[in-house]
């Protein structure tokens, strides 16, 4: 058995696996997290008004950016729950500390993608009346 790592060679199988992994992490995050369902909405919402007010591309690169952070922030913040939940099953201050501070992240990505969407959307809104 050789100590050096062989990198793995490309396989399109492979990639489809990973495809499937991580849609099964996706749809467990949709059946874990409630809160995944509340930026589910928010995204459609969001997408819907940004075509109704016929956002302009750079626009729509602000609002996928904003949208994406919130969802991989809730990625994240749901993960790190799963792995502190088998590492601590019992009540632990620590870990109560750092679930907080990972859904804290996911509050201020959130913030942030609602000041991002008022900054886009405000402008063309009052266009509008």
């Amino acid at each position: 058995m050789s100590l050096t790592h062989q990198p793995e060679t490309f396989s399109v199988a492979k990639r489809v696996q990973s495809i499937r992994h991580a849609v099964r992490g996706v749809t467990e995050m949709l059946k874990s997290e409630h809160n995944a369902w509340v930026h589910l909405f928010a995204t459609v919402c969001v997408v819907l008004v940004a075509a109704v007010l016929s956002v302009n591309a750079t626009e729509w690169c602000f609002l996928i950016l904003a949208i994406m952070a919130v969802w991989v922030s809730e990625a994240l913040n749901t993960a790190f729950e799963f792995l502190c939940d088998v590492a601590s099953p019992d009540f632990h201050p620590l870990v109560k500390k750092s679930k907080d501070v990972a859904a804290g992240a996911v509050l201020l990505s959130a913030i942030g993608a609602v000041i991002i969407a008022l900054i886009i959307f405000v402008p063309h809104i009052v266009l509008l009346l």
